[in-house]
């Protein structure tokens, strides 16, 4: 029943599964944002939310099994549907970094384009920063200054521009059918075994996609995971036993270490891939993620900067790091595997840096690693489907379990017999 083939609980609740998932943003709203781009000020933010968004509800598209290899295919559909009930208005406005503006440095170091660039930055009337309602800021909106760019280039933007009527992948993982330890794991992604973002083993495709990992889960095992939104590999450590709906559970966290600088973690050396924003690579609770983005400086990290380095903080004000709602949790069913319930909690930050070329951001005199939004990916309360796959599975199993200790005892019977009636024969 653990095996992801046609017919059995685990591959019913892996195509489509029972629990409803949310993502849930706050966004940093920037309250100065002239003193910032006219003095380098410290960025004043406020956290406004939550806007949410129900994903996840689509079934996996394009399976197909390899009975050589012992693997299945799927791609991911991704889609949102707003929530408005659990959220406040989808077409709230809020003043954020210009996306477009803070990656040209980025993206032409060469000061003459720049200087080219600049003058459709003036032109188009915009700034570092922007007013953009939470519809566009997450979904796209047509840039003005990208607009009047002369060459063929993409001139929509959003922080997940374009995620609906996209997929992701395509994965290829083990359906467990000749070693059940293997099953869920992931082969190849994007048909790799690795990424071409990062350094040495760094770059590996490790673990499951977190919906659920091979079964008899320890508390000692690392459960090692892929994650696309952050373009690596990632694992989660024993945290405390739970008991979810009358289900015992193991939560697993993400450890402080994941994201810890080489210094203190030396196994993350080869996700540090610059020495400036770094500063040699002592910076800690952040990971950039540019080479997946096209160049784009987009940073990655636990929200309000949790177990992040002082400096990411002391340029911006208004952060409140708190372990219970920012960190990252799984709760996992040790003997099925399956992920019951789980809060996958992130922060967009956008690196903008000064440029004498760049009007707009030739006064700043320091980097800046911009929280623009976090957010929390969870299954809701709403657990009766999941859990009944889980209890079905159980039963199954404990019923497995018992009949073959009937067995066994069976055995021992006769053995004892056989034992006593030699004994007193002789």
């Amino acid at each position: 029943e653990a095996v992801l083939e046609e017919g059995t609980i685990a591959f019913k609740n892996w195509v489509k599964t029972g629990t409803e998932v949310y993502r849930q943003f706050w966004i940093f709203d920037v309250q100065n944002p002239e003193e910032v781009a006219i003095n380098s000020s410290v960025i004043k933010v406020k956290q406004r939310g939550p806007y949410t968004y129900r994903v996840r509800y689509l079934a996996k598209e394009n399976i197909t099994q390899d009975p050589e290899t012992h693997t299945i295919s799927f791609l991911q559909p991704n889609g949102a549907i707003f929530e408005p009930s659990l959220s406040v208005g989808e077409k709230d406005t809020f003043t954020v970094l210009n996306l477009a503006v803070a990656a040209v440095p980025h993206l032409y170091s060469n000061t003459f384009i720049q200087g080219v660039l600049n003058t459709l930055i003036k032109k188009s009337k915009s700034s570092m920063f922007q007013k953009r309602t939470l519809k566009e800021l997450l979904w796209g909106y047509p840039d003005p200054f990208l607009n009047l760019v002369p060459y063929p280039i993409p001139t929509t933007v959003g922080v997940f521009y374009p995620y609906n009527n996209t997929s992701d992948g395509v994965y290829k993982v083990f359906n467990g059918k000749d070693d059940i330890s293997k099953v869920a794991i992931i082969d190849t992604y994007k048909g790799k075994k690795n990424l071409s973002y990062w350094l040495s083993y760094c770059d590996m495709i490790n673990g499951t996609d977190a919906a659920s990992f091979p079964p008899f889960i320890e508390k000692t095992r690392v459960l090692q995971f892929f994650s696309s939104d952050i373009c690596r590999s990632i694992y989660a450590v024993f945290g405390a036993e739970i008991n979810l709906k009358g289900i015992p559970v193991y939560r697993f966290i993400l450890p402080s270490t994941a994201f810890a600088s080489p210094r203190e973690n030396p196994d993350n050396h080869c996700f540090c891939t610059e020495k400036v924003v770094s500063k040699n690579c002592t910076v800690f609770g952040v990971l950039d993620i540019s080479k997946c983005k096209e160049g784009k400086p987009v940073y990655i990290s636990l929200p309000h900067f949790l177990h992040g380095s002082p400096e990411l903080s002391e340029l911006i004000e208004g952060l409140s790091p708190n372990e219970e709602e920012h960190s990252t949790y799984l709760d996992v069913e040790p003997i099925t595997g399956f992920t019951l319930r789980f809060a996958k909690r992130l922060q967009v930050n956008l690196l903008v840096k000064p440029a004498k070329k760049i009007e707009a951001l030739k006064n700043l005199k320091q980097n800046y690693i911009v929280p623009i939004l976090w957010l929390n990916e969870e299954a809701n309360e709403s657990l009766h489907l999941c859990t009944s796959y889980v209890r079905t599975f159980l039963n199954i199993y404990l019923q497995n379990e018992y009949a073959i200790c009937f067995i066994f005892a069976k055995h021992l019977i006769v053995e004892e017999l056989v034992a006593h009636f030699f004994f007193f024969s002789h």
